[in-house]
């Protein structure tokens, strides 16, 4: 069993778990960092705050927690709140192996979501999801009904049509830090195998990437949509909302696809205010 310390907390983790060791990161004063075996990767973590309520970050599409969750690994209530982010499989520091994308990679990564949680000894926890993030987020609650408390979903889409593959564009603000952590060759190539891997689901009925989970979500759900999001059309939203049982809508108006980044402070205490 391997301990480490989290902002003067002993915390224990599960035999097989690699050392984690406590750093001083650019958004966060004291945060926990290493990687954990699971499902046959080392999934790369970070974690703080010594709350009571474990929350888990999960990235959008080719995101990592340097990337995508800054404001709220530095912001989210340390004293309420345990927050861990981590890079799924293929992504940021959990290289490698090289990130593919079969036609279950939302489950694949919903799976990889749970175990890692589980791993680091969380038995009950609530999942905030960034795009891709939040399908993964919703196939977890759907496939784990008795271990997600709550979800937290913006500019997701549980279906894809052909309006979204065109909208999928990134732009030079955007792209720039996924560059500085792939590079810009294999940044491109890997972006080209997502748009590869996601247009496969418009084979499948309806164009479903999890249609078929939402009514089995059974947590309370937060769906927030920025009304200006360029690559998630607001009727995205509007169906999440209608296919999970007692979810919520907010819509932020001047929001786009990375409100929790421009808005961080809005954002953050929107979703503190429903996780409690």
């Amino acid at each position: 069993m391997a301990l480490f310390l989290l902002g003067g907390r002993l915390l224990k983790c599960r035999s097989g778990a690699q050392r984690a060791v406590t750093v001083t990161q650019p958004y966060c004063s004291s945060v926990a960092s290493g990687r954990q075996h699971v499902n046959g990767v080392n999934l790369y973590y970070e974690q703080t705050g010594r709350g009571k309520h474990a929350v888990l970050l999960l990235p959008g599409a080719l995101g990592s927690t340097r990337t995508d969750f800054g404001p709220q690994m530095k912001s989210l209530n340390k004293e309420r709140f345990t927050v861990v982010c981590f890079d799924p499989r293929g992504y940021g520091k959990s290289r490698p192996p090289a990130r593919d994308f079969p036609i279950d990679f939302y489950e694949r990564d919903a799976k990889d979501a749970v175990d890692l949680m589980k791993a680091l000894g969380f038995g009950k926890f609530s999942m905030l999801g960034w795009s891709d993030g939040g399908m993964t987020a919703l196939i977890a609650a759907a496939k784990n009904p008795d271990l997600v408390n709550k979800i937290v979903a913006w500019g997701s889409n549980a279906y894809i049509c052909k309006q979204d593959l065109a909208l999928r564009r990134w732009s030079a603000k955007m792209r720039q830090p996924m560059e500085e952590v792939y590079g810009a060759e294999l940044f491109a190539k890997t972006w080209e195998d997502w748009v590869d891997g996601i247009a496969k689901f418009e084979n499948r009925p309806e164009g479903s990437i999890c249609m078929e989970f939402l009514p089995l979500v059974r947590c309370p759900t937060l769906i927030i949509h920025g009304e200006k999001d360029p690559m998630v059309p607001a009727f995205h939203a509007h169906c999440l909302l209608k296919h999970i049982k007692g979810s919520r809508l907010h819509l932020m108006p001047e929001g786009k696809h990375n409100l929790h980044l421009r808005f961080a402070d809005e954002f953050n205490k929107l979703v503190e205010d429903f996780l409690e």
